[in-house]
């Protein structure tokens, strides 16, 4: 039992958003860069001839506590990332545009505020049928960096490369892994349930 004046959590209650799939891509042949589909097959590995299939991937310097190269579950099936951030990452960059297929995004969605911030655990339910279930944010990257930098053509790529991770911390988007397989199609509504939230505190 809590104690009179003992602190307690917050708890936020969970809650419903609804949102719309604005774009889907795919990057085949070992690209890091996308193309647009017109369709999102997926099934429990992810989508099928994606850099980022598979139910198991190999850590690398987002896992510093394992050796690089590790065998591990791939939670980073999908790229997902909304078309206002990346308006307003290119704004604080300086340049016109961020397209989501420049940074290895598979799958835009619109009219949900916050996407990046969007917290772990969160169910996106497609109307198709398939769900998919947040893992992470997804932090910028110099590799990411490096392709923007490259398709707008900064005169410094590697100052490009450096810029992008930090002008656009917390608009990246987000990573997450298929719970249902199914297909995905242009237009289709979303519902997402997201959970309860509260900040854990060691003191």
């Amino acid at each position: 039992m809590v104690a009179a004046g003992e602190n307690v959590e917050k708890i936020v209650p969970a809650a419903k958003l609804k949102g719309r799939v604005g774009g889907l891509y795919i990057a085949s042949h070992g690209n890091f860069q996308t193309s647009a589909v017109d369709a999102l097959p997926l099934t429990f590995e992810g989508i099928d001839g994606d850099l980022h299939s598979g139910t198991t991937r190999r850590s690398g310097g987002r896992e510093p506590w394992y050796k690089r190269g590790t065998e591990i579950r791939n939670e980073r099936q999908l790229s997902i990332v909304a078309p206002d951030e990346l308006t307003e990452a290119a704004a604080r960059m300086g340049i016109a545009e961020i397209r989501p297929e420049w940074i290895g995004a598979n799958l835009v969605i619109e009219d949900v505020p916050r996407l990046s911030m969007l917290p772990a655990g969160t169910l996106l339910f497609f109307e198709g049928g398939v769900t998919l279930k947040v893992d992470a944010q997804n932090g910028p990257c110099r590799i990411a960096g490096r392709a923007i930098a490259e398709n707008v053509g900064m005169p410094d790529i590697q100052e490009g490369a450096l810029l992008f991770p930090k002008m656009a911390r917390r608009l990246r988007g987000i990573v997450a892994w298929v719970e249902k397989p199914g297909t995905i199609t242009p237009g289709e509504g979303i519902t997402l349930r997201i959970p309860e939230q509260w900040i854990y505190r060691t003191d």
